[in-house]
């Protein structure tokens, strides 16, 4: 038994055929996993021909399409242009898209939600642009979505047979399904290698890791709207473009700064007033302020990318080298320093007495477990599922917490698999798999009796 075999077996049982229809993120975050590549290059369009993104192009940062400067290849023939995203088809007619100037030059319109009805994707000078309805697959597969956002906190039914399993068989069952995520990370770093180069991967993965989950959706945004290219061009501009095209270097903010802050902030300003015209966009970022520790600000996570990419040849050497060595990288990552925001939380905070990690060990640990690692696993000989339980775990959050209670019964009963960042990785997986997967709220889940199976 594999934990592959055990999956497809339990899912093959369970009610997947009641599930209600696919939840879809809003807009913004699917586009943010097109340009990423999440859902491949390769495409069939709703007249049977093959579809190649041969380039994403770049996010258009006024009103009109969304990708400018793409190209793609249909039935072989290459086409430049741009591309559209949206919900459902009928939506190129509902924005007025059809009527609108802006998109004649539209190569492709990419839809996410099925429609019964037939819709005709059209420009304003009457031609049809191919029209890709993403299937619900590859979606799936992208978003990586269960059928339900939470399962309650309370045990479960599989604690019992979970109990019963003896040690070796534990540990197996939790290194398969670690690694099992593992993989599935993995292949989502090498899409987005695939359709903008490793170093970009690497960047968008940074960024949305000092995100945290409140804020990795627009740490990875701004990546994308940002893109590593453009900052080495401009290496001594690095901080403003990133502030800039955040929307953080407002007017508003100098008034509000205290005067030691006023002398930066205005150097910021002045350097990004020469590139605001290519970068500024009119579609803001989703940032979230509240409810964030103050080491947690966007300003500093914003200010922490900037660091890493003035030291950007010496942290791909170490996140990217092989063979790979957590320890160099953390190494690294903890001796970043920055004059100004070693000591300041915002741009309009006071200065700080005692110095501010801008790459803390928990961030580390993050990037490591759901980037870094899942990557020298893949392609790394000499990085095995050994070397990762050398990872000890970061701080317990509320959905390792709930993984304990409903897997093992308590999180003390979960404490001998707590202690290692795989592990918790595994208990996510599998409570990604199971648990909410099942729709009938463990009562008829038939996860507690394959599990008997396990060896």
């Amino acid at each position: 038994m594999t934990y592959l075999k055990l999956l497809n077996q339990v899912l093959g049982e369970n009610r997947l055929a009641e599930s209600p229809p696919l939840p879809l993120p809003d807009e913004l975050e699917l586009q943010a996993l097109w340009f990423a590549g999440a859902f491949g290059r390769d495409f069939t369009d709703d007249r049977g021909r093959a579809v190649r993104i041969i380039q994403f192009g770049e996010w258009n940062r006024t009103a009109g399409p969304d990708f400018l400067h793409a190209a793609v290849e249909i039935d072989g023939e290459k086409q430049d242009g741009a591309i559209e995203l949206d919900l459902e088809a009928s939506d190129w007619e509902a924005h007025g898209h059809g009527s609108d100037p802006a998109f004649n030059k539209v190569v492709l319109h990419i839809t996410f939600r099925s429609q019964t009805s037939t819709t005709f994707t059209r420009t304003a000078e009457h031609r049809e642009v191919p029209h890709v309805a993403m299937p619900a697959q590859l979606i799936q597969q992208a978003l990586q979505l269960p059928v339900r956002e939470i399962a309650i906190a309370r045990p479960g039914r599989c604690v019992h047979p979970l109990a019963d399993l003896t040690e070796p068989a534990l540990r197996s069952l939790l290194q398969q399904s670690s690694e099992h995520r593992a993989a599935l990370k993995s292949a989502r770093f090498l899409k987005t290698a695939d359709a903008h180069g490793r170093d970009a991967a690497l960047y968008q993965a940074t960024a949305e890791t000092l995100g945290y989950r409140a804020n990795a959706l627009a740490m990875r945004l701004l990546a994308q709207r940002m893109p590593l290219t453009a900052l080495k061009e401009h290496p001594d501009d690095t901080e403003a473009l990133l502030f800039g095209a955040a929307g953080f270097l407002s007017p508003e903010l100098h008034e509000k700064a205290p005067p030691d802050t006023r002398d930066h902030l205005r150097q910021l300003w002045d350097t990004w007033w020469k590139h605001r015209g290519n970068w500024e966009s009119t579609h803001p970022i989703p940032w979230k302020f509240h409810g964030q520790r103050p080491a947690n600000h966007p300003h500093r996570r914003v200010a922490a990318l900037a660091a890493i990419v003035r030291n950007w040849s010496t942290f791909r050497k170490r996140a990217l080298g092989r063979p790979f060595s957590p320890k160099t990288t953390t190494i690294f990552l903890a001796e970043l320093s920055d004059e100004f925001w070693t000591h300041r939380h915002t741009l309009s905070s006071a200065k700080s007495a005692r110095p501010i990690a801008l790459f803390g060990k928990s961030q580390a640990t993050e990037l490591f477990a759901n980037h870094l690692i899942p990557l020298a696993l893949h392609e790394d000989p000499r990085f095995d599922f050994e070397s990762y339980l050398k990872l000890p775990a970061g701080a317990k959050n509320e959905k390792v917490r709930r993984c304990a209670i409903r897997l093992f019964g308590s999180e003390e009963a979960a404490k001998p698999w707590l202690k290692k960042a795989a592990h918790h990785q595994a208990l996510l997986q599998i409570y990604h798999d199971f648990c909410l997967e099942d729709l009938t709220d463990c009562h008829d889940c038939p996860f507690p009796e394959q599990l008997a199976q396990w060896t």
